[in-house]
């Protein structure tokens, strides 16, 4: 239920999760969910689109810090809009390990909010003005929460920094 937490390891992530939004005064409501194979399976389980679906994805600069992307379910993140709005000429994802170490957070669950580093954070534009899901730090949860109220509480750039998905 969102709200309640258990106890032990299996809810620090969420716990942070919670924490954290409810020190920035973002409002968040947790579901629980079923195992999804798919984005497109996740967002039918929870009756939202994929475009509803906000992909917290871990970047790596080439000097070894990190950023967040929030890019939406159906669309991809351009390298080139990135790379330009940031003003680096690399950027990368990192493996698995990289990204739990950088944030605290397994893929599948990660989020900038409760970050055991608060990188900075861009957004693409595509997800001002809507309600979307996220990662709730935890596998089996997401989060839903107003994107404008996120990315102001997060002092995200909020630019265009995706492309559609390929067909």
């Amino acid at each position: 239920m969102a709200g309640q937490l258990e106890s032990g390891s299996a809810a620090v992530g969420r716990q942070r999760f919670l924490a954290d939004a409810a020190a920035r005064g973002v409002d968040v409501r947790i579901v629980e969910r079923m195992a999804a194979r798919s984005l497109e399976e996740a967002a039918g389980i929870l009756g939202i689109t994929p475009a509803d679906i906000v992909k917290s994805l871990v970047v790596k600069h080439k000097d070894g810090t990190f950023l967040f992307a929030l890019i939406p379910g159906d669309r991809q993140i351009s390298w080139p809009k990135l790379r330009a709005l940031v003003g680096v000429n690399k950027l990368s994802l990192p493996a698995a390990d990289v990204a739990l170490d950088a944030t605290g957070y397994e893929r599948g669950t990660i989020t900038p909010l409760g970050s055991t580093t608060a990188w900075p954070v861009y957004a693409d534009a595509t997800i001002t003005g809507r309600r979307i899901s996220m990662g709730a730090g935890e596998h089996g949860y997401s989060a839903f929460v107003e994107a404008d109220q996120l990315t102001a509480a997060l002092g995200a750039v909020v630019a265009d920094i995706s492309d559609p998905n390929p067909m």
